[in-house]
């Protein structure tokens, strides 16, 4: 886990925190202290979803916004498609997450394939076979949510959303979903960080 207190900015791999299941720190990372809300909801995932590997949560401003209105996102456009028959939405909030029956909670709105969820009143949750789906899949979901914000913007207005049938929406996910695809489109970010950084984040 990131340490806590911690901006992410900041961030190098040997500040990285090896937790057991059990919630206490192993000598084999770094010995920082840990978010215990962070702990509960990434536990109880592991648990729940052996094919995640990793997971990826904040309170992003788009993803904070939309998750106000404790519905999904619409399929809209083709970046949408990502999101078709992949997410989830917890619409239970009961403020910070410090009982582990809260987090394991969460992992049951998740079910056992969607890799995205909405966190009403509490921002997005990304999973990942590799860090690297967990990220992108992050990053693309706050936008798909600025996108849905402005776009319910326009349609207050009175001009009419045309949502993608579900047809297009399943032939289109197929091809963008495969989580190697996923992996591939964020090596480009990968990439521009480590020549930003010079590397400094995997001291």
């Amino acid at each position: 886990m990131n340490p806590f207190a911690e901006h992410f900015s900041t961030m190098t791999k040997s500040m990285l925190v090896l937790v057991g299941p059990d919630g206490y720190v192993s000598p084999h990372g770094a010995q920082l202290p840990i978010n215990m809300a962070g702990f509960h909801i990434h536990s109880a995932i592991h648990k729940a979803r052996p094919d995640v590997h990793a997971a990826a949560h904040c309170h992003s401003l788009h993803g904070k916004a939309w998750s106000v209105f404790g519905r999904s996102i619409d399929i809209m456009t083709q970046d949408s498609c990502l999101f078709h028959e992949n997410i989830a939405v917890y619409q239970n909030f009961g403020g910070i997450v410090l009982a582990q029956e809260e987090g394991e909670n969460i992992a049951k709105a998740l079910g056992p394939k969607a890799k995205t969820c909405i966190l009403q009143n509490h921002g997005l949750l990304t999973l990942g076979k590799t860090v690297d789906e967990a990220v992108y899949l992050f990053a693309a979901l706050d936008r798909q949510c600025k996108v849905q914000l402005l776009a319910e913007a326009a349609a207050a207005n009175g001009i009419p959303k045309t949502v993608i049938s579900k047809e297009d929406a399943e032939f289109t996910a197929k091809t963008i979903q495969w989580w190697e695809n996923v992996y591939v489109n964020f090596q480009p970010e990968y990439k521009l960080l480590l020549k930003e950084t010079n590397g400094d984040f995997l001291l």
